[in-house]
């Protein structure tokens, strides 16, 4: 075997040992766990979503706009179907009130239901205004290699100190683009409680996110049993701004009754 040759094998190796390689870099958990907190947030974000609640004899669908300030100041308003319409749930720093339109009633919702389901979905208030945070209200207990889906799975543990319904949680972030694409959460008792699939990665406003998410429980709520099959809930992001400027007093009480 002459020089070139052995020249010419060494540099087809390299090659394709290359993404092999990349993909056994182990990425800062920390880091990542950050850029998920991140992902929608921004100085000022605004966004039309929609929300398709599924059960196995019925499916509803709800649009809906948002807007957001930093990781602080969050409102939701339910454009459709009519009979929801009007209906707003507004976060300021650890406070979430909901406005309900058909007894013209504001109500604010105490820190212990901030888990609590939102508007019979599988969603919960928390994931609507984000008020928690992976990277800072839990422990990193290891990251590794994920088999299925492929990426690394960062392993979490609750703060002692942190009120929640997860004892631990587990976070895939991707190979490629080191987004999350699936998270497990357990309940106090270890036992696996729902599952929420990030998937149409796509770039929006600017920003590449997932602009689809599946919820799917795997106990119910308040019995802890079994679901039934085909009960699940999907957040589609139809389109999202980043960095506008949005006026302050949006996130008040006293314009809460007023974006219809």
């Amino acid at each position: 075997m002459n020089i070139g040759r052995i020249g010419l094998l060494l540099v087809l190796s390299v090659l394709c040992a290359a993404p092999s390689a990349a993909q056994d870099t182990v990425p800062a958990a920390q880091a990542l766990l950050e850029q998920f907190d991140e992902l929608y947030r921004s100085a000022g974000t605004a966004a039309r979503i929609e929300i398709r609640v599924e059960r196995p004899k019925k499916v509803r669908t709800m649009q809906m706009r948002s807007w957001s300030q930093g990781e602080d100041k969050a409102l939701v308003v339910i454009d459709a179907p009519a009979r929801d319409a009007g209906t707003a749930t507004l976060r300021v720093g650890n406070n979430l009130w909901n406005y309900l339109p058909k007894i013209s009633r504001t109500i604010r919702v105490p820190p212990a239901l901030m888990m609590g389901a939102w508007m019979g979905s599988d969603l919960t208030n928390d994931d609507l205004v984000r008020e928690s945070s992976y990277a800072h209200d839990y422990e990193i207990a290891g990251i590794s290699p994920s088999e299925e889906p492929p990426g690394w799975q960062v392993d979490l543990a609750a703060k002692p100190e942190v009120p929640g319904l997860w004892e631990r949680v587990e976070v895939v972030f991707g190979h490629t683009e080191q987004l999350p694409i699936l998270v497990r959460y357990y309940d106090r008792k270890g036992r696996l409680s729902r599952t929420m699939q990030l998937e149409e990665i796509k770039k929006i406003g600017g920003r590449l996110i997932p602009t689809r998410i599946v919820i799917v429980p795997e106990r119910e709520a308040s019995t802890r049993a079994q679901p039934r099959e085909g009960q699940r809930t999907v957040m589609t992001y139809l389109h999202v701004e980043f960095d506008i400027e949005l006026d302050e007093s949006l996130f008040s009480l006293a314009q809460l009754e007023r974006r219809r």
